[in-house]
């Protein structure tokens, strides 16, 4: 039977996305082949516990929440991030996943919402952005920058732009906590007149860098 290393399971509000303010069960696989500079779960990088599908499935259950967040990390380094997905799916749960978009998602069941965070300058790992997962957005998807400044800031509306992703789905712009500052990010969006939508870590707001929140 497959298993994957999981950091944690837990239940919060969703912080981010067009799912923010939901109460949703959080799914955090370990490991991640990135290392991007603003990364606020280094502690998922090693460590973890290996469970079974059903074992999640079981944890996730006693919840009672409808939602479910599949994260990392990098959920997708481990293969069998694909048949939880969709045993979840399966069970009506709402499943959302959130990735790098440096690992291919043409086998995501078609089901799960993607939000995909393609990687800004200022981020270090720009050269690991795997552009051909645009190819696979549907209505449903998401693709999020976050910016830290405002090179992150224009090369994101370039990248709007040639790939027509305002046609395609979603697409999320977000400050970097402490490094960009959240009203000239809002102000310079609306400036443009950009088919975005700005958004704010809600959980940071909350509870701050508090694990399981």
């Amino acid at each position: 039977m497959e298993k994957l290393r999981i950091t944690e399971i837990f239940y919060s509000l969703q912080g981010e996305s067009t799912l923010s303010g939901i109460p949703t069960v959080f799914i955090r696989l370990t490991g991640c082949p990135l290392r991007c500079d603003y990364c606020d779960t280094a502690y998922a990088f090693t460590g973890g516990v290996k469970k079974n599908i059903s074992e999640i499935i079981n944890e996730v259950n006693r919840y009672g929440a409808r939602h479910v967040t599949v994260t990392g990390g990098e959920p997708l380094a481990q293969s069998a991030c694909l048949p939880l997905m969709t045993a979840l799916l399966d069970l009506d749960y709402v499943v959302s996943l959130e990735t790098s978009g440096a690992i291919d998602v043409s086998a995501v069941d078609p089901r799960v919402i993607k939000v995909i965070d393609l990687k800004t300058p200022s981020s270090g790992e720009l050269n690991k952005n795997l552009y051909q997962n645009i190819n696979y957005l549907s209505k449903i998807d998401q693709v999020k920058f976050v910016i830290g400044n405002h090179e992150d800031y224009e090369w994101s509306k370039q990248i709007v732009a040639k790939y027509s992703l305002a046609t395609k789905c979603e697409i999320l712009f977000s400050p970097v906590q402490l490094t960009q500052n959240p009203t000239e990010l809002a102000d310079k969006i609306l400036a443009d007149r950009l088919p975005v939508r700005f958004q704010i870590q809600l959980h940071k707001y909350l509870w701050q860098d508090a694990r399981g929140k």
